[in-house]
């Protein structure tokens, strides 16, 4: 009942992740639940509309009140403390991730990338992080791991371009934007210069695949029983990729997902490629 209410939580959320995630092994399943539960739980808070900020800071006391040792009895932050006891986590990864989601509350903007990574390091990189101590894989995969986070939610803000915005939210660098005369992403600005706003979707689709390249250099770090599920994952990142390349104006008409036939499809055709794959580097993305 437990694991259930939590694999419910992680479903209501990334459609992608979640069918992924099903594909792993039945030793590491439940407890990626637990992380993902926890993570979900704290983005919903900030995402809503209005934002529940008290909500948000409530959910963060009581996640150190119980790493501290007084149990939240709340299922999803007791859940996700027990985790981090057993696979030894580092206190700062989650305390990053929780600054990352008030960076969520008050952070309309970013000027620079580099004023960006911090919020990509606590919303996505330490989520690989995570999934590196659960799966029991070796410092020298830590740093593939966090590009593969960072890609995919690089990936996320350009398909919810136009979500983020009705958020007050615009998570591209202000340099980036005046490097291609663009002064927003609002439709009526991209619309007004639809030359230099496919230019900039696809410069911001070049870098997903800088990142989502040295990601894959280290894929072989993982077990392939593991890695299936994480390559079905990150494949269906490059598919979004591909579609938004060849026409970045559908981000204002839809948000482009795989279907579950398409994720299961990709898991099967992995599960028949040779166990190598993924060392080759590149990104799909770019030859789509």
């Amino acid at each position: 009942m437990v694991e259930q209410e939590l694999r419910s939580i992680f479903r209501r959320g990334s459609k992608t992740y979640f069918y992924s995630t099903m594909f792993f092994p039945a030793e590491v399943k439940d407890d990626i639940f637990r992380l993902y539960s926890f993570s979900r739980v704290a983005d919903d808070l900030v995402d809503t509309i209005p934002q529940d900020k008290s909500g948000f800071m409530s959910f963060r006391e009581r996640y150190r009140q119980a790493l501290a040792g007084e149990p939240a009895h709340d299922l999803v932050i007791d859940s996700f403390v027990d985790l981090s006891r057993r696979k030894g986590f580092d206190p700062g990864w989650a305390e990053a991730f929780l600054r990352s989601m008030e960076m969520d509350l008050s952070v309309s903007r970013y000027r620079t990338l580099e004023d960006l990574k911090v919020y990509l390091y606590g919303s996505a990189e330490v989520i690989g992080l995570f999934m590196c101590r659960i799966m029991g894989l070796p410092r020298e995969a830590e740093h593939p791991a966090r590009m593969l986070g960072r890609a995919m939610q690089f990936i996320n803000f350009i398909r919810d371009i136009d979500e983020d915005l009705t958020l007050g939210r615009q998570y591209f660098p202000e340099e980036s934007l005046l490097e291609f005369g663009l002064p927003s992403l609002r439709e009526e600005d991209a619309r007004a210069n639809p030359k230099a706003f496919r230019r900039f979707v696809r410069a911001q689709l070049c870098q997903y695949c800088k990142w989502q390249g040295e990601a894959l250099r280290g894929f072989h770090f993982i077990p392939w029983k593991y890695r299936l599920p994480i390559m079905t994952a990150s494949d269906m990142y490059n598919f979004t990729a591909m579609r938004i390349m060849r026409d970045p104006f559908v981000v204002y008409r839809k948000k482009v997902k795989p279907s579950i036939p398409r994720i299961v499809t990709g898991y099967t055709l992995n599960r028949l490629s040779r166990p190598n794959r993924g060392q080759d580097g590149g990104c799909m993305a770019e030859r789509g």
